[in-house]
């Protein structure tokens, strides 16, 4: 399959994801199912997948360590998709859990559409505005207990 097949499918895939979450918030399968197990399980297994069947094609000084190995992987175009990948994967599992804690937390789900789709936008600055949002409206940080 060619990689922009692979990165439309799975583009398209996450946005289900992100739709349920702003328009059923209250559904167990979209709340749950679909963006914390179901797409993340599927993009998963496509990011194992690029990541194993291209390993080989890295270039030799491509790594973690600095920022100039991680250019350097991301200069092959599966490595670079496969990264994309992992972004659609954890945004959308972030954002599931922001719309369960913010239930779990009574907070109205108005409040957090915008936390959502920074979340999507710009993931750890959606999680970070969502954090605030809780703290400004007198709730704890840390995950309710019962």
């Amino acid at each position: 399959m060619a990689l922009e097949t692979i990165f439309s499918l799975c583009s398209g895939l996450a946005m289900v994801g992100w739709l349920g979450l702003l328009f059923l918030p209250k559904s167990p399968v979209a709340r749950e199912l679909l963006p914390s197990v179901i797409i993340p399980v599927l993009l998963g297994v496509t990011y194992a997948y690029l990541m194993f069947s291209f390993r080989g094609v890295a270039p030799a000084e491509g790594g973690f360590g600095t920022l100039a190995e991680v250019k350097a992987l991301f200069s092959v175009d599966a490595l670079l998709l496969a990264g994309w990948i992992h972004y659609l994967a954890f945004d959308l599992f972030i954002g599931a859990w922001i719309v369960r804690d913010s239930q779990t937390h009574d907070l109205r789900h108005w409040l957090v559409i915008p936390c959502l789709f920074f979340t999507l936008m710009t993931g750890p600055l959606g999680l970070l505005i969502y954090l605030l949002l809780k703290r400004l409206s007198g709730k704890p940080l840390s995950p309710k207990t019962t």
